[in-house]
């Protein structure tokens, strides 16, 4: 541990600078790092005032390629990006932990009462009693901290917010109290365990292992339970391509049904197999049974179960082709994905207000721009929200100019695909 005074000279000397590179990739924001981290420290220091602190990132991720898969037991690809959250941390005697995220009210949490009570459900304060009881519940030992906590991980721009949270929290507790012995991918399960029972939402496990395990992660459910999770090296830098996220601004007023009948179209067009999810059915299936499906389930049934099927497989070719290091291959490969998404899948826009069609506007306006400089696609849940493009380096500048043209200044971020998951930083 360092004292917060010589933390703050470090980062704003320059003198953590390699550090900052490794960690996010891009020299063009090297300032912005500088002055965030010592930001923080300021603000640590304003709380809790000068200590001897340690310090943590979670990233932001992005899902590449599995759009919709994951609730059929099917596969997905997915990265951690450099849009994360950090925290400052002290270590305390007392079994307290104290956070302070953002401008938002100090939370505090006993160790010793580390219930679920359902009228905390929803709640940041319900996410950090998960993780902590989530850690004892897995032999780890849990001690007191006081933290600050800032992120630029987007909300609302499927990257993830709540899983780097998450993710950091356990961190935290894997750096001070367990020699950072919790594995990633128990951290991640941990998260998940916090946002399924002590949070109330059902996600899946996607979003906390690539958070958690850093880079691309290949994750298998075929056994929820027992998730295959294999990493995968994909170096953006090698190949000369940035990946950018646009938010296109649409609404997401009203979208429920829209996604919660994707799974449940699929999951009509297993029941004719007898299965609950699609998990397992195979394409010669799907030709021999779609009479029945169309008429039992509906077309678009059909549609979605053939995207979901061939999605899983175009999985298994992007993740073959990232490891021959043949990106050309891995790219189009990702414009299938997109391709599929915009025609079966059917989640590029909701079909009850077809005059607001954001994220086609923006994959059309991108394949104009983009030409053989970059491929695109429907980003996460789809039907308002954001779009992905892989794209070259050189072709960046004006792909930017032109979504912020269309959607709004910064409405396109550009990532890197960053080697690291959930970490500790000094």
């Amino acid at each position: 541990m360092m004292t917060t005074e010589k933390m703050k000279e470090l980062f704003k000397s320059g003198a953590q600078d390699e550090l900052l590179m490794d960690i996010y990739l891009d020299e063009a924001k090297l300032s912005y790092q500088r002055d965030r981290y010592a930001a923080a420290i300021e603000q640590f220091e304003k709380l809790y005032g000068a200590a001897e602190v340690s310090i943590y990132s979670a990233p932001g991720r992005s899902e590449i390629g599995g759009n919709h898969t994951d609730h059929q037991n099917g596969e997905v690809l997915a990265a951690s990006v450099n849009l994360d959250a950090i925290a400052i941390v002290e270590a305390v005697e007392e079994p307290v932990v104290k956070v302070v995220s953002g401008d938002y009210p100090m939370i505090t949490v006993d160790l010793n009462d580390l219930e679920k009570k359902t009228a905390e459900e929803g709640t940041t304060l319900s996410l950090i009693k998960g993780v902590l009881a989530g850690i004892k519940d897995h032999g780890g030992k849990v001690g007191g901290f006081k933290a600050y906590v800032t992120s630029d991980v987007l909300i609302g721009a499927g990257l993830s917010s709540s899983a780097a949270f998450e993710t950091i929290i356990g961190t935290i507790i894997s750096g001070l109290y367990n020699d950072m012995t919790i594995s990633p991918v128990d951290i991640a399960i941990i998260g998940q365990y916090a946002e399924n029972v002590y949070f109330g939402k059902p996600c899946g496990l996607m979003d906390q292992t690539a958070s958690s395990v850093g880079n691309l992660v290949h994750i298998d459910f075929a056994d929820k339970k027992n998730p295959v999770i294999e990493g995968v090296s994909c170096d953006l830098g090698k190949y000369g391509y940035s990946l950018c996220i646009t938010d296109t601004k649409g609404s997401h007023a009203d979208l429920t049904p829209d996604y919660a009948a994707v799974p449940a179209e699929m999951k009509a067009a297993a029941a004719i197999f007898g299965k609950e999810v699609l998990h397992g059915v195979t394409m010669e299936e799907l030709i021999e049974k779609s009479a029945e499906i169309r008429e039992k389930a509906g077309d678009r049934a059909l549609l979605r179960a053939i995207h979901f099927v061939n999605e899983n497989v175009r999985v298994q070719q992007e993740v073959a082709a990232l490891k021959a290091e043949d990106f050309d291959g891995f790219l189009k490969v990702v414009k299938a994905s997109g391709d599929s998404s915009y025609k079966f899948l059917q989640n590029v826009y909701t079909n009850h207000d077809v005059q607001h069609q954001n994220v086609s506007i923006a994959l059309a306006i991108s394949e104009s721009v983009l030409g053989n400089n970059g491929v695109c696609r429907v980003h996460g849940g789809g039907f308002a929200g954001t779009i992905q493009a892989f794209v070259k380096n050189e072709a960046v500048a004006e792909y930017k100019a032109v979504m912020d043209q269309v959607f709004g200044k910064d409405a396109c971020n550009v990532l890197k695909i960053r080697k690291y998951g959930g970490m500790k930083v000094l």
